[in-house]
């Protein structure tokens, strides 16, 4: 049963008020394990401590202090999922799944100055093998397979036509 939820209660039972500096301490506990977007981090604070306005006032605090970037973020996300063979339409969708905006997300990908083609390359030559498709059907295969990961059509074309 989730004990985290206000009023916070003490091992010997008496209940103590929430403040703001504990809504700040678990924030900072967040954001010191990984970079969080405003969305995310807000999601988890209200799950823990309930829809208080005390939220609002840490989350502000913490995005004037740059504590908290949502540009940050995304420049994080963006690096992270490119090394692990993801493309930019993927990696955009995620992003606006976690609550950035296109500005964000485009600056982001911008400022990653990632070979995506290069990249889909890459990726799919881990998968595959140096070997070329050797009909159709295997060339679908591979789209079908580069797409799911978030590479542009034409990237994958090019790639697969090469």
């Amino acid at each position: 049963m989730p004990t985290s939820h206000t009023p916070h209660s003490s091992a010997a039972g008496d209940v103590k008020a929430l403040d703001g500096g504990d809504i700040r301490r678990a924030a900072m506990d967040l954001l010191a394990r990984r970079e969080h977007s405003l969305r995310e981090l807000r999601h988890k604070l209200r799950r823990r401590f309930g829809d208080t306005p005390l939220i609002e006032e840490a989350l502000s605090q913490l995005a004037d202090e740059n504590l908290q970037s949502d540009e940050r973020y995304a420049g994080s996300f963006v690096r992270q999922r490119a090394a692990r063979g993801y493309g930019p339409v993927r990696i955009g969708q995620e992003m606006r799944e976690r609550g950035l905006d296109r500005t964000a997300i485009a600056a982001a990908m911008e400022e990653a100055n990632i070979e995506w083609r290069s990249l889909a390359a890459d990726v799919c030559r881990k998968k595959f093998g140096d070997t070329p498709a050797a009909d159709a059907r295997e060339r679908a295969r591979r789209s079908r397979f580069l797409h799911y990961r978030g590479f542009e059509a034409d990237d994958v074309r090019d790639l697969l036509e090469a």
